[in-house]
Order: structure tokens, then C-alpha cells, then sequence
């Protein structure tokens, strides 16, 4: 940029700023991203993991955003309210919740999963922050009468809360029939974690709903 063009750059920020007040220039939007081991990307390099990648993602949509990775391998939905209300540091101006499926390899009673998810929603609502809801559908392992009673907790508590909500952290990755048919292609080898092909395309379906909780920020 030459001399003049940067004088002339330096003039129209000037002018700019006299039109409009500091306070008034766009900020930056901070997300806590708070999540098991599929948010903190276990087994990939730190580059390739879900904050990472969807924070890129995001900066690529011209979103000014930054995104705490406040995920812990093994956590499940009572791991994630014991820690939440020291993890939303007051830059934090929205989060990603994405907790629930160590509460089902543990078997654990979907009635305290439901309690522990509500009251993450309710700090989140307590302190005016926007929620975006991910679910995780519970296999079959310990019957239909816990995964139905597992698979109604986040759509509801999405809908008590008016958080946003999307319905299965993995259904980018799904094939067109339904069916999980990407392990070996999308999946680490222990099956349960996306590899870093994986992890790009569940971005490329999550983005644009973090859009939407970007756009509820006040």
C-alpha cells in the first residue's frame, strides 16, 4: 500500500469514527464451548480438532468470533455443571453445549442427565447468554425405555430454555440412508471420535447454526 493510500485510509477511519462511537463498532463474540471429548478433540492434532476447526470456519463466513475450548475427555452432563459457572468468565458471550454421551456408554439414569443439562441451561439463562444445544441419540445398548426416555432431553430442554437446538452431533456423518456408515472413513479407530476429515464435515453442518447463536448475541 503506497504512501497515499495509506493517508487516505487513515482519513476515512477518522471520519468513520466520528460518525460512529467506539461502543458502536462490531466486537468480537467469545463462545465457551462446553463439551466431552468430541468438543476438546481427542486423538487429533490440536489444529484438527472441532474448536479449531469450527472457529476457521467461522472466520471464513467473516464472523468475528472466538471460541474457548472448554472440552474434557470423559465428561459427562454432571462434570459439566460442576464446572460451568467457572468456565463462563465474563468475556464469554454465548455457548455450545455439547454433553451427554459418556452419561450413555455409563448407563447412567436419564432422569440425572436431564437434571444436570437443566442446570447448565438455567446459569446460561441466569446470566443472559445464548445456548446452542447439541444432541446425541443414545444407542440401544440399555434398552428402548432408556433411549427414549435419554433422546426426549435435549429436544425439550432446548424448547423449556429457548435454546437453540441440533438434534445429533454426528449426522453430518451418516449416510444418506440414515445409517452410520462413515466409521472407517470418518471415525478414529476406536469408532466413537471423528477423525479430521470427520470433524470438517460435522463443521460444515454446525457453522451455520453457531451463525445463529452469533446473531442472538446482544
Amino acid at each position: 500500500m503506497s504512501y497515499g493510500q495509506r493517508v487516505l485510509r487513515h482519513k476515512a477511519l477518522a471520519a468513520l469514527l466520528l460518525v460512529c462511537p467506539v461502543g458502536a463498532l462490531a466486537e468480537e463474540v467469545t463462545i465457551l464451548a462446553l463439551g466431552d471429548s468430541l468438543t476438546a478433540g481427542y486423538g487429533l492434532p490440536t489444529e484438527s480438532g472441532l474448536v479449531p476447526q469450527l472457529e476457521n470456519w467461522l472466520r471464513g463466513q467473516d464472523e468475528d468470533v472466538s471460541i474457548i475450548n472448554a472440552g474434557v475427555s470423559g465428561d459427562t452432563t454432571r462434570g459439566g455443571l460442576s464446572r460451568v459457572e467457572w468456565s463462563l468468565t465474563p468475556e464469554v458471550d454465548a455457548m455450545i453445549v455439547t454433553l451427554g454421551g459418556n452419561d450413555v456408554l455409563r448407563g447412567v439414569d436419564p432422569a440425572s442427565s436431564r437434571e444436570n443439562l437443566d442446570g447448565i441451561l438455567d446459569i446460561a439463562d441466569a446470566r443472559g447468554l445464548p445456548v446452542l444445544l447439541v444432541g446425541l441419540p443414545a444407542s440401544a445398548n440399555f434398552g428402548a425405555e432408556f433411549k427414549a426416555a435419554f433422546d426426549r432431553i435435549h429436544p425439550e430442554l432446548a424448547e423449556e430454555h429457548g435454546a437453540l437446538y441440533e438434534p445429533n452431533f454426528f449426522e453430518a456423518l451418516l449416510a444418506e440412508d440414515g445409517t452410520a456408515d462413515a466409521s472407517r472413513r470418518y471415525m478414529q479407530p476406536d469408532g466413537i471420535h471423528p477423525n479430521a476429515e470427520g470433524v470438517q464435515r460435522i463443521v460444515e453442518r454446525l457453522g451455520p447454526r453457531v451463525q445463529e447463536l452469533i446473531a442472538r448475541v446482544e
